[in-house]
């Protein structure tokens, strides 16, 4: 794994005095406390992405993909391996051998690239494999494929139950977690899904949580009862989960805009998360990245009829104005 010159380099110098050789150690990476400093085995992470969805600037999977592996393969410092999977599952299942940890940033439902792997993920679970699913990549259906999510993550996003409206979220985290380490508490817009449907009892542990209102609500997708109660009701967007097999498991619900990659926090909490899974130890102070820039964000995106440059995130994103409300529907809705 390559790593920075700053973190790597050491240099060394001997004095020789009476009767012994003295050598000093001058360490540019702050020694002892160096992210670098973290021994142990490299954990591997394969961080699968999914095909091509919505208009540009959303749901950027591969180039938010390719943002996160730079981020800890390059920049971090710690022992890490990330293997980026492009488009769907591997159509090589060579890649998951000794994986630490399978990522999932993709669509959900009927484009769920986990779709007929289920039993692949499950074997890799029961063996103590870390499992995460970021965004669109939370919802799959009650039943069979529910029920798994409750076993490697704790829940799901549930058509019906839960809902996915944007909003401007001000953001709290249990600062008692380590994938919170580092982390401040902060603002920002998204597509950030809530009412998850929960295991019964419930395992997760609360991550990231926030508090809808109307007044924050800037768009309506599907909109649900239980979603407006959950109106000015605290709600989780990343949870988390240690299971009895010995692995971990996070659901986190943002990362609908590919701007968001360029918030330091909304970074840092999903790099700690990542980390975590993983089966290693987060550093104190968090995951250390570069700042992503505007030329990066737009670096990578899926060719889409209509391209968009993507700006970097501004306080205009927090002020959108309220949208009006809207009837309650969802895909697969029955009608009365």
């Amino acid at each position: 794994m390559k790593k920075p010159l700053h973190q790597l380099l050491t240099i060394c110098f001997s004095l020789i005095v009476p009767g012994a050789i003295l050598t000093f150690i001058l360490c540019t990476t702050g020694c002892g406390d160096s992210q670098a400093a973290h021994s142990g085995e490299a954990k591997k992470i394969v961080l699968i992405a999914g095909k091509p969805s919505h208009p540009s600037g959303q749901h950027e999977f591969n180039a938010g993909a390719i943002i996160l592996a730079r981020c800890l393969n390059e920049q971090s410092g710690l022992p890490l391996e990330v293997k980026v999977v492009h488009n769907g599952w591997p159509e090589d299942e060579s890649v998951l051998e000794g994986a630490d940890a399978v990522i999932v940033y993709s669509d959900g439902n009927a484009r769920h690239p986990m779709n007929g792997h289920e039993t692949t993920l499950d074997k890799m679970a029961s063996q103590g494999v870390g499992i995460m699913f970021m965004h669109y990549g939370v919802e799959v259906p009650p039943g069979e494929q529910g029920e798994y999510f409750k076993k490697w993550i704790g829940g799901h996003y549930e058509a019906g139950f839960s809902c996915n409206p944007h909003w401007t979220a001000p953001v709290k985290l249990d600062s008692e977690h380590p994938v919170a380490a580092g982390v401040p508490d902060f603002t920002a817009n998204d597509e950030w899904y809530y009412n998850i449907r929960f295991g019964d009892p419930k395992t997760a542990r609360d991550i990231l949580t926030a508090v809808p209102t109307r007044e924050r609500i800037n768009r309506y997708i599907h909109w649900t009862p239980k979603g407006q109660e959950g109106l000015g009701k605290r709600q989780t967007m990343m949870w988390a989960v240690e299971r009895g097999d010995g692995g971990r498991g996070i659901g986190f619900t943002g990362g609908h805009w590919h701007r968001n990659w360029a918030i330091d926090e909304f970074r840092r909490v999903v790099l700690n998360a990542m980390v975590w899974v993983s089966g290693a130890s987060v550093p104190k102070g968090g995951v250390d990245s570069l700042p992503v820039t505007e030329e990066q964000l737009n670096e990578n995106l899926d060719p889409k009829p209509k391209m968009v440059h993507i700006d970097l995130p501004s306080e205009a994103d927090l002020l959108q104005p309220a949208a009006e409300p809207k009837a309650f529907g969802w895909p697969g809705m029955k009608k009365q």
